[in-house]
């Protein structure tokens, strides 16, 4: 079927050049290189390009002449929604996306999934360079990031990538407090919930060989500053059981805190190593009947708004602050060619989820 005779053809650079009667280099600069023209002969152009339908340039012929895409791309091992679902994901994505907006570039987020080793949307991705958040040490969309000749900064982890930035915050040390703070209230008997520690699909009990072997650093380092807590007053790691979940919601971590219920009862204190975990330990424990603290007390990690209003005991990182520093970190590398790594700080936070043992004389010295 051909088309009608009287649709009009969208206009091009030359047509609305002839149209003007002025250069096409006069109508690129409208748009690419306003500066060039006079205010009144760029307003001259732009109305005609409105008038006749011409969309702009192309901007996949602009990003091959200039070689720039415009965009930073956001490498997230997660589904899609977990950026917009995930209060500490999205709290990233704000302050990248500020970073973003203050240099006038775009964001293309890059979400593959964990357990799929296609990295195709990372080969395929346009973009200037890539910002990539909290993904596993052998991630294979990671090490694709790596193959392609742009600059790359990572937010939490991997550590210790040759050539890479890095911001994130002391999770050892953060976490090392929180230990602190629970021993400090006399608790000795503590069950710990963590986030998965490896690609594949793991519910239940992690020993020791697999919390070392973690190929995410993040957890290695918060599991590694409650041993180091619970060491200094005495306790046994290997006393300590740690469940893990691989999916991080809040049905996870209710999942988890049944789980660790069932097989150590007598536990008075369960650390859970996010916040999003801790969120569903406490709906777990209203299920049950079991009062917190009265009989169980909660921590968290990472200060997520519900944490607040929970009046949970957690660790608070700055989400915003790590996107923003990221997306300067990449933004603003200019020449520079050592990498930079940046280390925001963590701050305790006290709840009404944690009570001290010692008042009612519940002190343990030992298992």
């Amino acid at each position: 079927m051909t088309g009608s005779p009287h649709v009009r053809r969208p206009a091009t650079l030359a047509s609305l050049a002839a149209e003007l009667g002025v250069s096409r280099t006069t109508v690129s600069n409208a748009y690419n290189r306003p500066d060039q023209l006079s205010a009144p002969l760029r307003e001259r152009v732009l109305e005609a390009a409105r008038r006749l339908g011409y969309p702009g340039p192309d901007p996949v012929a602009r990003s091959l002449r200039t070689r720039r895409a415009g965009a930073v791309g956001l490498l997230l091992t997660e589904a899609l929604s977990y950026a917009f679902r995930d209060p500490g994901a999205t709290g990233f994505l704000e302050g990248l996306a500020l970073a973003c907006e203050k240099a006038g570039t775009g964001l293309l987020l890059v979400p593959v999934s964990p357990e799929h080793s296609e990295v195709d949307a990372v080969y395929q991705a346009g973009v200037d360079g890539f910002v990539v958040y909290s993904v596993s040490e052998d991630d294979p969309h990671f090490q694709a990031v790596l193959q392609r000749p742009l600059p790359t900064v990572v937010c939490d982890q991997p550590t210790g990538i040759a050539g890479v930035d890095r911001v994130g915050v002391d999770d050892r040390a953060g976490m090392q407090t929180l230990g602190r703070h629970l021993v400090e209230l006399g608790h000795r008997r503590v069950g710990v919930l963590c986030m998965r520690l490896g690609g594949q699909r793991h519910d239940g009990p992690a020993d020791e060989l697999r919390q070392k072997n973690s190929s995410y650093s993040v957890q290695r380092e918060r599991l590694a500053g409650l041993r180091d807590a619970f060491a200094e007053a005495g306790v046994a790691w290997s006393d300590i059981p740690v469940f893990e979940r691989f999916e991080h919601t809040t049905d996870a971590g209710a999942a988890g805190t049944a789980q660790m219920l069932e097989a150590h009862p007598d536990i008075t204190a369960l650390v859970c190593t996010s916040d999003i975990l801790a969120v569903g330990a406490l709906g777990e424990a209203r299920e049950r009947g079991i009062r917190v603290p009265e009989d169980l007390s909660v921590a968290g990690f990472d200060g997520i708004p519900e944490a607040d209003r929970l009046g949970l005991t957690t660790v608070r990182q700055p989400f915003r602050e790590k996107g923003r520093e990221a997306g300067r970190l990449l933004l603003e590398r200019g020449d520079r060619n050592t990498p930079e790594h940046l280390t925001l700080p963590t701050e305790l936070v006290p709840g009404t989820t944690c009570r001290e043992l010692r008042q009612s004389g519940e002190f343990f010295s030992g298992w």
